[in-house]
């Protein structure tokens, strides 16, 4: 048996409650007016929103905006001349001329660590481009295709995967730049540079490779496959934009390493050569008076770790911006 009063109270209009229908409140009424007028954002915008928020980030972007106006525009930093020098200046210290004094040969220090970043810095973004470009499209193709096409590029990304990299390196620049060889500047960046992409593009496939997986399978991809979406446009429309996050931050921290990589096999003997002016290469010729005249190691490290140290800080800026559980 109803109860009558709830019978009433459901069938029966208050008297205070109108009978027409009003127009409901918007959901974003009460809000402030900068919020209201905020449009929505995706990963990147959200990224940047809380790059802008690291002091981190701003040290490490500063850094690596001077690195870059150095290895673009040296003259902008120093009017000495990095090749040439005067043997009566040989391994004076700094002084008001020469602000970080002269090497072996004469030659201003402080015009070749300026100089030395071009070589460095274009090595490195050249190595890592290469490296993302050549590893992402292999890893984005095994990722997606699957099957044999899959077994196959991983278990040939596996025989890369497994060479030592100085070893690997010490290889090929030993075979097609051996002690003797008179190669130009760009020959032998080109070298370091393909051996560096060889080296170390199978990294960038795994994590390329993961991503896809993880992916591939997500409702929108699904449905942009049930609407009859091409290959093509799967790719560049949805899986691509949703799997640069992880390959943005490790090549931003690959820059880094690219770097330090050169200096190690210039150093060695095998990288970089003169007439090539490098940090690696200063840092070479500098080894055997680092005794007598420390300045001629100290100047040429301090610009490589700082180098390296602001890549791998905006790296880890960047991951953590990107990471919604970092945030």
């Amino acid at each position: 048996m109803s109860d009558p009063s709830t019978a009433s109270i459901v069938s029966t209009p208050s008297a205070t409650t109108s009978t027409e229908a009003e127009p409901s409140a918007p959901v974003d009424a009460g809000l402030p007016e900068n919020v209201r007028r905020e449009k929505p954002r995706g990963l990147l915008g959200d990224a940047w929103r809380d790059l802008r928020r690291k002091p981190l980030f701003w040290i490490s972007a500063t850094f690596i905006l001077i690195f870059i106006l150095m290895a673009a525009f040296p003259s902008l930093f120093t009017n000495g001349d990095a090749v040439n020098g005067a043997l009566a200046n040989s391994r004076v210290e700094p002084s008001g001329d020469a602000w970080f004094g002269y090497d072996v040969q004469g030659r201003d220090v402080f015009a070749r660590v300026i100089y030395g970043a071009r070589a460095s810095i274009i090595v490195a973004l050249v190595s890592t481009i290469g490296t993302l470009l050549i590893g992402g499209t292999i890893g984005m193709i095994a990722g997606y295709r699957g099957g044999w096409v899959d077994s196959l590029l991983s278990r040939f990304g596996d025989i890369f995967f497994g060479l030592p990299f100085v070893l690997g390196a010490i290889v090929i620049l030993t075979t097609f730049n051996g002690a003797g060889s008179s190669n130009n500047e760009w020959y032998i960046m080109g070298l370091v540079i393909m051996s560096l992409v060889v080296l170390s593009w199978p990294v960038v496939m795994r994590l390329m490779r993961s991503s896809v997986l993880a992916t591939r399978e997500a409702d929108y991809i699904v449905a942009a496959r049930a609407l009859g979406a091409g290959t093509g446009r799967i790719i560049i429309k949805h899986l691509l934009p949703n799997c640069l996050a992880p390959l943005l931050v490790y090549g931003t921290i690959l820059v880094g390493s690219f770097i330090g990589a050169e200096a190690t096999l210039s150093f060695l003997g095998i990288g970089l050569k003169s007439p090539v002016v490098s940090w690696g290469i200063m840092i070479s010729e500098a080894q055997n008076y680092i005794r007598v005249s420390p300045f001629l190691l100290f100047f040429p490290a301090a610009f490589l770790v700082t180098a390296v140290l602001s890549f791998v800080m905006l790296g880890e800026a960047v991951r953590e911006a990107l990471d919604p559980k970092l945030r």
